[in-house]
């Protein structure tokens, strides 16, 4: 990816920036609605200012370059730079005062994810990755955890905001890992769910109906770590597609397994 540097520090100053915009902001909220046709997802006006942050910054330094954004995008169509950003990654968690919430920014080159960066600023920790050249937290190597059992792991998960409509059996799907796991947690936001299965905190996770910029950053941090991103059935991992599957590749086969029976045995 030519300018990687460049790129990978514009991104990690934005992320920081917005992080600490977004940790001023606790319990100090305005204005919340409720997303056309997404009768849980909520946004603000620092949703909104978070990401205007991010698109300034970059678009100051990169002019032609794409942007892919929640709340939004701008940019040249051509460009073969796309960057994906989540400017506040877990509004629910943030919205009610629960410190699990980040910001998230991938970069795309020609179609193909290159770069990931995703910001706590809750426990002040920045995941850092560049296809080819590995992850990092806070500036130390990443890598995932190495439980080989599906019962000795502990998973993670998300559910979408249509759940009460079941979409792609993801009721079914959190009972069968929390019977076949150690244990499963579910933190509110997706970024770190991929950035804690990185870390080796989490062994694996899986969710459904997630949008690009839930997922951008975090695929990268995973791989580079030396994780494992599919969809359910096993395909590369795609920021497009809307089943995710990641984890430390020694449980990947058995989470797909799982996942496929549980669609099986509800035909």
């Amino acid at each position: 990816m030519p300018e990687s540097s460049g790129l990978l520090q514009t991104a990690i100053q934005a992320a920081t920036e917005a992080g600490g915009f977004l940790k001023a902001h606790v319990g100090k909220v305005k204005n919340v609605r409720i997303k056309e046709g997404e009768g849980r997802n909520l946004v603000s006006e620092v949703d909104q200012n978070s990401e205007r942050m991010i698109i300034d910054m970059i678009l100051s330094r990169y002019p032609d370059h794409s942007i892919l954004a929640e709340e939004g995008g701008t940019g040249g169509a051509s460009s073969e730079y796309r960057w994906i950003i989540d400017p506040l990654d877990g509004t629910t968690n943030f919205l009610h005062g629960i410190p699990a919430f980040c910001v998230t920014i991938g970069i795309e080159h020609k179609g193909r994810m290159m770069a990931g960066v995703v910001y706590d600023p809750n426990l002040d920790e920045l995941f850092v990755a560049e296809r080819g050249k590995g992850a990092t937290l806070n500036g130390a190597p990443l890598r995932v955890s190495r439980t080989a059992t599906l019962s000795e792991s502990l998973l993670v998960t998300g559910f979408p905001y249509d759940i009460a409509d079941n979409p792609d059996h993801a009721i079914e799907r959190f009972i069968g890992f929390l019977k076949a796991s150690r244990g499963v947690r579910r933190l509110g936001s997706a970024a770190l769910d991929l950035c804690w299965v990185a870390a080796g905190r989490f062994d694996g996770f899986w969710e459904v109906n997630l949008h690009p910029w839930d997922t951008a950053g975090g695929i990268v941090v995973v791989e580079e770590a030396g994780g494992t991103v599919t969809d359910f059935l096993g395909n590369r991992g795609d920021i497009m597609h809307k089943q995710i599957l990641a984890s430390n590749g020694l449980l990947h086969t058995r989470m797909i397994d799982i996942l496929a029976g549980i669609t099986s045995a509800s035909r």
